[in-house]
């Protein structure tokens, strides 16, 4: 399928994740509508090295990374639900009894530090946090660990969703006076100046 770039405007990775699926163009797009979807979003979302892609797509079997995407789907339909259901106040501790699913997927995780030369030429150290990267389900790790991010670093009382016709976006409003409405001013909050012109217009006639 020849989709078009993925869209991250949501100011929140995990946010962005519920994301991979819209309407940007008066057409559905489903970003990971199967492993090559799946491999392609997170290689946009800089969530999976490169290499580590290249090598999971290489060992994978038939159909195996379509599984994933099947997962990753069921995931971001599942964490759709909780966020719609808390968005627009605070998170509160209560919410932690409806996280299992999420947490789940983080105790799989095999994270670890090591010692890596630093960036600059000086021989400079330092200490990287990484991953091991056994199987292609392993490529849920990373959204969940973007998903875990946002649940404790965002404040629920900014999730919005966006007032366009049709859009299913949903952001998080970091506006000073919290006055976002648009996923995307240039595409939604046109088509709302747009349609408000010609009902104007319409009123006058």
């Amino acid at each position: 399928m020849n989709r078009p770039p993925a869209m991250f405007i949501a100011d929140s990775l995990g946010l962005d994740f519920l994301n991979s699926v819209a309407t940007p163009a008066e057409t559905p797009v489903d970003w990971l509508d199967d492993g090559e979807g799946l491999v392609d979003w997170l290689a946009q979302a800089r969530l999976v090295p490169a290499d580590e892609l290249d090598g999971l797509k290489a060992r994978a079997k038939p159909g195996e990374l379509d599984k994933v995407a099947d997962q990753a789907r069921a995931l971001r339909e599942w964490f759709r639900g909780f966020v719609r259901k808390h968005a627009g106040r605070p998170l509160t501790v209560d919410g932690l009894r409806e996280l299992g699913p999420l947490n789940s997927l983080l105790e799989r995780d095999e994270v670890f530090r090591r010692i890596e030369p630093g960036s600059d030429d000086g021989g400079v150290l330092v200490l990287r946090t990484k991953r091991r990267w056994r199987s292609p389900d392993s490529l849920l790790l990373p959204i969940g660990e973007a998903m875990a991010k946002f649940v404790c670093e965002e404040d629920f009382a900014d999730v919005k969703a966006c007032e366009g016709h049709n859009c299913t976006m949903l952001f998080a409003d970091h506006t000073r006076r919290r006055a976002r409405r648009w996923c995307i001013m240039a595409v939604c909050g046109n088509r709302a100046k747009q349609a408000a012109h010609r009902s104007r217009l319409r009123s006058r006639q």
